[in-house]
Protein backbone atom coordinates (compact mmCIF):
# COMPACT_ATOMS: atom_id res chain seq x y z
CA UNK A 1 0.00 0.00 0.00
CA UNK A 2 1.39 3.71 -0.65
CA UNK A 3 1.35 6.64 1.77
CA UNK A 4 2.24 4.42 5.35
CA UNK A 5 3.73 1.25 6.35
CA UNK A 6 1.35 -1.66 6.81
CA UNK A 7 0.37 -2.65 9.79
CA UNK A 8 -1.31 -6.01 11.02
CA UNK A 9 -5.01 -5.54 11.20
CA UNK A 10 -7.51 -5.26 13.81
CA UNK A 11 -9.54 -5.99 17.18
CA UNK A 12 -13.31 -5.06 15.83
CA UNK A 13 -14.44 -3.82 18.99
CA UNK A 14 -11.93 -1.54 19.64
CA UNK A 15 -11.84 0.16 16.00
CA UNK A 16 -15.46 0.15 16.08
CA UNK A 17 -15.28 2.60 19.18
CA UNK A 18 -12.37 4.91 17.53
CA UNK A 19 -14.43 5.32 14.70
CA UNK A 20 -17.43 6.40 16.10
CA UNK A 21 -15.76 9.20 18.21
CA UNK A 22 -14.08 10.24 14.98
CA UNK A 23 -10.78 9.62 16.79
CA UNK A 24 -7.71 8.78 13.73
CA UNK A 25 -5.46 8.44 16.95
CA UNK A 26 -7.76 5.94 18.86
CA UNK A 27 -8.15 3.62 14.79
CA UNK A 28 -4.15 3.64 14.54
CA UNK A 29 -3.96 2.19 18.05
CA UNK A 30 -6.90 -0.21 17.56
CA UNK A 31 -5.48 -1.54 14.51
CA UNK A 32 -1.73 -2.11 16.24
CA UNK A 33 -3.52 -4.27 18.46
CA UNK A 34 -4.54 -7.25 15.90
CA UNK A 35 -4.32 -10.38 16.11
CA UNK A 36 -2.05 -11.29 13.12
CA UNK A 37 -2.93 -15.53 12.94
CA UNK A 38 -6.89 -14.37 12.31
CA UNK A 39 -6.96 -11.86 10.03
CA UNK A 40 -3.28 -11.05 8.48
CA UNK A 41 -2.28 -7.65 7.37
CA UNK A 42 -3.47 -4.22 5.78
CA UNK A 43 -1.17 -5.31 2.84
CA UNK A 44 -3.20 -8.92 2.65
CA UNK A 45 -6.68 -6.71 3.03
CA UNK A 46 -5.95 -4.14 0.71
CA UNK A 47 -6.18 -6.30 -2.45
CA UNK A 48 -8.93 -9.02 -1.53
CA UNK A 49 -11.78 -8.42 -2.69
CA UNK A 50 -15.51 -6.96 -1.30
CA UNK A 51 -19.06 -6.37 -3.15
CA UNK A 52 -19.46 -2.99 -3.24
CA UNK A 53 -22.85 -2.29 -4.10
CA UNK A 54 -23.35 0.61 -6.20
CA UNK A 55 -26.99 2.33 -5.95
CA UNK A 56 -26.69 5.44 -7.55
CA UNK A 57 -25.29 6.71 -10.88
CA UNK A 58 -22.15 3.92 -10.17
CA UNK A 59 -24.53 1.24 -11.46
CA UNK A 60 -23.41 2.72 -15.00
CA UNK A 61 -20.81 0.37 -16.28
CA UNK A 62 -19.06 3.81 -18.36
CA UNK A 63 -20.06 6.08 -15.53
CA UNK A 64 -17.95 3.43 -13.20
CA UNK A 65 -15.25 2.93 -15.23
CA UNK A 66 -13.99 7.02 -14.61
CA UNK A 67 -13.72 6.01 -11.20
CA UNK A 68 -11.53 3.28 -11.66
CA UNK A 69 -9.61 4.74 -14.35
CA UNK A 70 -10.05 8.10 -14.96
CA UNK A 71 -12.07 10.57 -16.70
CA UNK A 72 -15.17 12.30 -17.00
CA UNK A 73 -18.49 10.46 -17.57
CA UNK A 74 -20.57 11.45 -20.53
CA UNK A 75 -23.25 14.79 -18.75
CA UNK A 76 -20.95 15.17 -15.57
CA UNK A 77 -19.28 18.32 -14.96
CA UNK A 78 -16.41 16.61 -13.51
CA UNK A 79 -13.29 14.70 -14.40
CA UNK A 80 -12.25 12.15 -11.98
CA UNK A 81 -8.55 10.82 -11.07
CA UNK A 82 -9.13 7.21 -10.89
CA UNK A 83 -7.98 4.41 -8.39
CA UNK A 84 -4.29 3.65 -7.78
CA UNK A 85 -5.45 0.08 -8.97
CA UNK A 86 -7.11 0.27 -12.64
CA UNK A 87 -7.96 -3.25 -12.33
CA UNK A 88 -11.24 -3.88 -13.61
CA UNK A 89 -14.26 -5.94 -11.45
CA UNK A 90 -13.88 -9.13 -10.81
CA UNK A 91 -17.96 -9.50 -11.11
CA UNK A 92 -20.92 -8.05 -11.47
CA UNK A 93 -24.36 -8.65 -10.28
CA UNK A 94 -27.31 -7.51 -9.48
CA UNK A 95 -28.03 -6.70 -5.67
CA UNK A 96 -30.92 -5.42 -3.25
CA UNK A 97 -30.13 -3.56 -0.13
CA UNK A 98 -32.63 -3.31 2.81
CA UNK A 99 -33.93 0.12 3.38
CA UNK A 100 -34.67 3.05 1.30
CA UNK A 101 -33.43 5.65 -1.21
CA UNK A 102 -33.92 9.46 -1.21
CA UNK A 103 -32.36 12.06 -3.04
CA UNK A 104 -30.87 15.03 -1.54
CA UNK A 105 -28.71 18.02 -1.30
CA UNK A 106 -27.23 19.59 -4.84
CA UNK A 107 -24.77 17.40 -7.11
CA UNK A 108 -21.96 19.67 -7.99
CA UNK A 109 -21.01 16.91 -11.04
CA UNK A 110 -24.79 16.61 -12.44
CA UNK A 111 -26.87 19.26 -10.90
CA UNK A 112 -30.28 18.29 -8.87
CA UNK A 113 -30.23 15.64 -5.90
CA UNK A 114 -27.93 12.89 -5.17
CA UNK A 115 -28.54 9.59 -4.33
CA UNK A 116 -28.37 8.47 -1.09
CA UNK A 117 -28.87 5.44 0.66
CA UNK A 118 -30.49 4.69 4.17
CA UNK A 119 -30.46 1.40 5.32
CA UNK A 120 -32.67 1.92 8.75
CA UNK A 121 -35.95 3.27 6.54
CA UNK A 122 -37.61 0.31 5.44
CA UNK A 123 -40.65 1.33 5.23
CA UNK A 124 -40.95 2.14 1.21
CA UNK A 125 -41.88 -0.09 -1.44
CA UNK A 126 -39.09 -2.48 -1.23
CA UNK A 127 -35.76 -2.65 -1.39
CA UNK A 128 -33.53 -0.69 -3.00
CA UNK A 129 -32.00 -2.02 -6.24
CA UNK A 130 -28.13 -1.88 -6.57
CA UNK A 131 -25.61 -3.58 -8.59
CA UNK A 132 -22.58 -5.18 -7.22
CA UNK A 133 -19.12 -4.63 -8.54
CA UNK A 134 -16.31 -7.01 -7.01
CA UNK A 135 -13.14 -4.49 -6.40
CA UNK A 136 -10.37 -5.07 -3.89
CA UNK A 137 -10.29 -3.40 -0.25
CA UNK A 138 -8.16 -0.42 -1.64
CA UNK A 139 -10.23 0.45 -4.64
CA UNK A 140 -13.12 0.75 -2.03
CA UNK A 141 -11.25 3.23 0.06
CA UNK A 142 -10.15 5.01 -3.52
CA UNK A 143 -13.47 5.56 -4.50
CA UNK A 144 -14.39 7.00 -1.28
CA UNK A 145 -11.77 9.55 -1.25
CA UNK A 146 -12.83 10.38 -5.08
CA UNK A 147 -16.75 10.48 -4.08
CA UNK A 148 -15.13 13.52 -1.54
CA UNK A 149 -13.03 15.09 -4.10
CA UNK A 150 -9.94 13.68 -2.94
CA UNK A 151 -6.87 12.54 -4.30
CA UNK A 152 -6.64 8.55 -4.24
CA UNK A 153 -3.32 7.58 -1.59
CA UNK A 154 -3.72 10.83 0.24
CA UNK A 155 -5.74 9.65 3.02
CA UNK A 156 -4.11 6.72 5.04
CA UNK A 157 -6.11 6.99 8.30
CA UNK A 158 -9.84 6.86 5.96
CA UNK A 159 -7.78 3.87 3.85
CA UNK A 160 -6.93 1.60 7.20
CA UNK A 161 -10.21 2.22 8.27
CA UNK A 162 -12.12 1.34 5.44
CA UNK A 163 -9.59 -1.98 5.12
CA UNK A 164 -10.67 -2.58 8.74
CA UNK A 165 -14.70 -2.20 8.57
CA UNK A 166 -15.49 -3.70 5.48
CA UNK A 167 -13.97 -7.07 6.44
CA UNK A 168 -15.97 -7.17 9.59
CA UNK A 169 -18.37 -9.81 9.91
CA UNK A 170 -21.22 -8.02 11.60
CA UNK A 171 -23.74 -5.56 9.63
CA UNK A 172 -23.80 -1.80 10.60
CA UNK A 173 -23.04 1.93 9.48
CA UNK A 174 -19.92 3.55 10.19
CA UNK A 175 -20.10 7.43 10.18
CA UNK A 176 -15.91 7.57 8.93
CA UNK A 177 -16.44 11.87 8.58
CA UNK A 178 -18.79 14.88 7.86
CA UNK A 179 -18.89 14.21 4.17
CA UNK A 180 -21.83 13.44 2.20
CA UNK A 181 -20.37 10.18 1.25
CA UNK A 182 -18.38 9.03 4.41
CA UNK A 183 -20.87 6.81 6.12
CA UNK A 184 -19.43 2.80 5.30
CA UNK A 185 -22.16 0.19 5.44
CA UNK A 186 -21.74 -3.15 5.89
CA UNK A 187 -24.57 -5.17 5.20
CA UNK A 188 -24.02 -9.13 4.37
CA UNK A 189 -21.63 -11.20 2.61
CA UNK A 190 -22.10 -13.27 -0.76
CA UNK A 191 -20.53 -16.47 -0.66
CA UNK A 192 -17.79 -15.48 2.35
CA UNK A 193 -17.29 -12.06 0.42
CA UNK A 194 -18.63 -8.36 2.22
CA UNK A 195 -21.30 -6.59 0.57
CA UNK A 196 -20.64 -2.70 1.26
CA UNK A 197 -21.70 0.46 0.20
CA UNK A 198 -21.31 4.37 1.76
CA UNK A 199 -23.82 7.08 2.11
CA UNK A 200 -24.55 10.31 4.36
CA UNK A 201 -24.76 10.31 8.12
CA UNK A 202 -27.90 10.72 9.70
CA UNK A 203 -26.96 14.70 10.47
CA UNK A 204 -25.91 15.60 7.25
CA UNK A 205 -26.82 19.40 6.63
CA UNK A 206 -28.02 18.62 2.96
CA UNK A 207 -31.13 15.56 3.62
CA UNK A 208 -33.49 18.09 2.66
CA UNK A 209 -34.81 16.10 -0.13
CA UNK A 210 -34.10 17.46 -3.78
CA UNK A 211 -35.47 16.73 -7.08
CA UNK A 212 -32.69 14.72 -8.96
CA UNK A 213 -31.30 15.60 -12.53
CA UNK A 214 -32.95 13.74 -15.98
CA UNK A 215 -29.48 12.83 -16.74
CA UNK A 216 -28.61 11.97 -13.35
CA UNK A 217 -31.84 9.58 -13.19
CA UNK A 218 -31.12 8.29 -16.49
CA UNK A 219 -27.46 7.04 -15.74
CA UNK A 220 -28.62 5.47 -12.34
CA UNK A 221 -31.71 3.88 -14.47
CA UNK A 222 -29.53 2.33 -17.38
CA UNK A 223 -26.83 1.24 -14.85
CA UNK A 224 -29.64 -1.40 -13.01
CA UNK A 225 -30.79 -2.24 -16.14
CA UNK A 226 -27.18 -3.32 -16.97
CA UNK A 227 -27.13 -5.62 -14.54
CA UNK A 228 -30.36 -7.25 -14.74
CA UNK A 229 -33.05 -5.13 -12.64
CA UNK A 230 -35.94 -6.01 -15.23
CA UNK A 231 -38.39 -4.77 -12.44
CA UNK A 232 -36.52 -2.16 -10.59
CA UNK A 233 -37.76 1.38 -9.56
CA UNK A 234 -36.56 4.41 -8.39
CA UNK A 235 -38.25 6.18 -5.48
CA UNK A 236 -40.59 9.55 -5.86
CA UNK A 237 -38.18 12.21 -5.86
CA UNK A 238 -39.81 14.57 -3.74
Amino acid sequence: MQGYAPVALHDVKQVDAAVALHDVKQVDAAVALHDVKQVGTVGRMSSSRVWYAAYGSNAHAARFDCYLRGGRPAGAARSYPGCRDTTPPSATRPLWLAGSLYFAGTSTVWGGGMAFYDPADCTGRGSVAARGWLITGQQLADLITQEMHGEPGTRPDLEQRVLALAHRTREGRHELGAGRYETLVTTRSLDGTPVVTFTADRAHPQHERTQPSRGYLATIAAGLAEAGHRHAFLPPIL
